[in-house]
Formats: C-alpha cells, sequence, structure tokens
C-alpha cells in the first residue's frame, strides 16, 4: 500500500478511532458538553440580529446601518476561514475555539456596555463585529474535526446537533425579543456574552481522544510552515472532485437561490401578509430544520451526497409558493419541507466531509468549504433588489424555485458526486451486528 493509499484510508479510519475514547456511538460526556457548546453559543448567535436591529434603530441609525453592522461581523468570518482552517490544523483546535469564546465573550460583554450607557457610536459597532467574525474565523474550522473524535457514529452526531441548533433559531429571536421588551438590547449583548462564556466552560471541561497516528503537529519555520499547509490544504480540497464539485455547483445555489430568497420572502411576506406571517413561515421553516435533523437520525442511506441531493428537491416548494402568491398556509407548509430538505442535506453533508477527508487536513478543507459555501451569499443578496425592482419579486423567486430544482438534478448528474460510498458503512455495519 502506498503512503498515499494510506493517507486516504485514514479518513475512513476516525471513526472506529474516536470510539476509543466515547462510550456509546453518539452521547458520552464529553459528546454532550461539546453538544452543549454548540447549541448554547447558536442560540446566541440567532439573539444577536433582533440586538442590533433593535439598539442601533433605537438610537437613531437606519436599517443600512444594521446591514453594516452585520457584514462586518461575516465580511470578516468569510475572509479570514480559511486562514483559521490552517492554524487549527497544525495547532489544535479546543485551545483556539476556548480563546475564540472568550475573545467573544469580552467584545459582546463590551457591547453590552455601550448600549446600556447608550454611547452607540456605529464604528466601534463594526470594530466589535469585526472582531467577533475574526473569533468565529479560528472557532469553526474546529468543529468539524472535533464531531468525528467524540463519537462513532458521526451521522447521528450530526443530527442532534442540527437538531439543537435549528431548536435554538426557533428560539432565540423570540427570547430576544422579550429581553429588550423587558431590559434593553444591551440585555441581549450580555446574554449572548453570558452564551460564550457557557460555551468555553463546555470545552474546557471536554476532553477529546488523541488524534489519529500520523497526524501532524506545528513544526519549522512559521511563516513557510504556514504557506506550505495553505497549498496543501488547497491541494487536498482539489484533489477530490465530490467536494469541490458540490462548492461549485453551491456557489451558484447560493446567487440564484438562497440570496435572493432570504430578502425577497421577508419584503414579499411582510408587505402582502404583515410580519405576523413572516414569522409563522420563520418558525415552520425551523420547525422543518429539526425534522430533517430527526430524518437524519434515522436514515442511513449507503450514498449519503446522492440522498442529500435528492432532499434538496423539497425546497422548490417555499420560493415557489411565496413567488405565486399562495396563502399563508401553503407558504408556511413549503417553508417547512424546504427546512426538512435543507437540514437532511446539511446532515449528510457534514458527515460526509467529516468522514471522507483525513484527520490531518480536516479543518482546512471544512474552512475552505465554509468559505466557498458563503462567499456567493452577498452576491445574490446584492442581486436580489435590482432584479426585484427589473422583473418583479414574484418572478425572481420563481426563478430561484426553478434553478433550486436545476442545482439538485446538477448535484445527482455528477458521478463523483452521486456515487460517492460513505466512509463509515463497514463501522456502522459493525455495529449493527454486534447489537
Amino acid at each position: 500500500m502506498t503512503g498515499t493509499d494510506a493517507r486516504r484510508q485514514s479518513a475512513g479510519r476516525q471513526t472506529r478511532q474516536a470510539a476509543a475514547g466515547a462510550p456509546a456511538a453518539v452521547w458520552s460526556r464529553d459528546f454532550a458538553l461539546f453538544f452543549a457548546a454548540r447549541a448554547v453559543a447558536r442560540l446566541g448567535d440567532t439573539m444577536l440580529p433582533v440586538a442590533l436591529a433593535a439598539g442601533l434603530l433605537r438610537h437613531g441609525y437606519g436599517a443600512g446601518a444594521v446591514g453594516l453592522a452585520m457584514a462586518s461581523t461575516a465580511a470578516a468570518f468569510a475572509g479570514l476561514v480559511v486562514f483559521g482552517g490552517v492554524v487549527a490544523d497544525r495547532f489544535g483546535t479546543r485551545g483556539l475555539m476556548i480563546g475564540a469564546d472568550l475573545v467573544r465573550l469580552a467584545t459582546q460583554s463590551l457591547a453590552a456596555g455601550l448600549f446600556f450607557t447608550g454611547h452607540v457610536v456605529l464604528w466601534q459597532i463594526c470594530a466589535v463585529g469585526a472582531v467577533n467574525g475574526v473569533a468565529g474565523a479560528v472557532f469553526q474550522p474546529g468543529v468539524a474535526s472535533t464531531v468525528p473524535r467524540l463519537a462513532r457514529d458521526v451521522q447521528g452526531a450530526n443530527g442532534a446537533i442540527r437538531i439543537a441548533e435549528s431548536a435554538a433559531q426557533l428560539a432565540g429571536p423570540a427570547a430576544a425579543g422579550v429581553l429588550v421588551g423587558l431590559a434593553s438590547p444591551g440585555g441581549v449583548f450580555a446574554a449572548h456574552a453570558a452564551t460564550y462564556a457557557l460555551s468555553a466552560l463546555c470545552l474546557l471541561l471536554l476532553r477529546l481522544p488523541p488524534l489519529p497516528a500520523g497526524t501532524r503537529t506545528a513544526t519549522g519555520s512559521a511563516l513557510r510552515a504556514f504557506r506550505a499547509d495553505l497549498v496543501d490544504g488547497w491541494r487536498e480540497f482539489r484533489s477530490r472532485a465530490w467536494l469541490w464539485g458540490v462548492i461549485a455547483v453551491w456557489c451558484l445555489y447560493m446567487i440564484a437561490v438562497w440570496g435572493p430568497t432570504v430578502p425577497l420572502v421577508a419584503a414579499e411576506v411582510v408587505r402582502h401578509h404583515g410580519p405576523g406571517a413572516y414569522g409563522l413561515l420563520n418558525s415552520a421553516l425551523g420547525a422543518g430544520t429539526v425534522i430533517g435533523g430527526l430524518l437524519a437520525l434515522r436514515l442511513r442511506p449507503r450514498r449519503m451526497l446522492r440522498a442529500g441531493a435528492l432532499a434538496l428537491f423539497a425546497f422548490f416548494g417555499f420560493p415557489a409558493a411565496v413567488g405565486a402568491g399562495l396563502g399563508v398556509p401553503a407558504m408556511a407548509a413549503g417553508a417547512a419541507l424546504a427546512g426538512a430538505g435543507m437540514s437532511f442535506w446539511g446532515v449528510m453533508w457534514a458527515t460526509t466531509v467529516q468522514t471522507q477527508v483525513p484527520a490531518d487536513v480536516l479543518n482546512r478543507i471544512h474552512a475552505y468549504d465554509v468559505a466557498g459555501s458563503l462567499a456567493m451569499m452577498p452576491v445574490g443578496q446584492a442581486l436580489a433588489g435590482p432584479a426585484a425592482g427589473a422583473l418583479g419579486a414574484g418572478h425572481v423567486l420563481l426563478t430561484a424555485a426553478a434553478v433550486s430544482l436545476a442545482v439538485a438534478t446538477l448535484l445527482l448528474a455528477v458521478p463523483a458526486i452521486r456515487d460517492l460510498v460513505r466512509a463509515d458503512a463497514p463501522t456502522l455495519a459493525a455495529d449493527t451486528g454486534a447489537r
């Protein structure tokens, strides 16, 4: 067996090697701590847009300022997450993730103080957001490599995390609205800071199993090694047709489907049915993502990306129902189906990356995945307004629905994506036989 063959097969062994530190396929003390860290952090993140909008508008700023504050975080994150993946692969993940949480604890505490005192200056809020984006870029790559180190059943672990994040998506905005009413936007920022403190505590108590044998450690000249790792990560990314193929198709999805759908659905539903109806659609979307996560816990397809692509066909109903001007019940049903399809695809995709990619490059590959997946979303959002002005919002949404079908079809048309067999199939079969 060549060194390259051994390197490729090491990805399939990650799940079995993680089992030494996990007494159950999914749930163990350490996975429960990581699960809690992700759930509480996600809850805080879903509260933040409400706090920013309410706080900045209350202090005389407009919608453009709210968008700028949010963009400062997104831009810093998207611009640096690839570098965060390199750092995580060389220096380990847990310490970096704890450090990132502590940085965001400090920044959100500072933001809370600014809003409590009424000293709200836009550039300061944007600076806080940019620092948060940098911290997020350091934190996020480690998420991918932590899951297979804590659970033998990587798909089940991803499904559980997806359900928790979906529940947080439902509860976070509502909790933020209550806090704004009872206290002030500063209270939401203080609560957000507390979620990072809890996340850091959970990660501090976490005991990670050792990395697979042969995983590299940080050696040599820092700058030269960093550059070499960056190039090596890109080479690993390009060598997997299923990986870069999905990202390429996903860029089209972000530009023509998800990017325009989010702002145009909000505008159309609020304009014609009121904010209450829009809240109902968001709740239906969140409920659908919970259902998708539950399905991902039960269904174990041999070809995961094929199954995930089939689930993506369900997204069609969401923009189609809104674009066609259907009633609120029909739009809510479309949103629920879309959420279920997206959630199921998300678990299939995350599990595929985590089990197919070797441990020593997984953080970098995940960083390229995140950067590529998010890069085109702002483009789609920026084009949504001009396209709606020229064609009408309904026509743009119907086009997005049609493109969503084309995207799922493209994923199924690529043999490297359609025919990829799950790497952990032998392990799952062995576990089933043991029972």
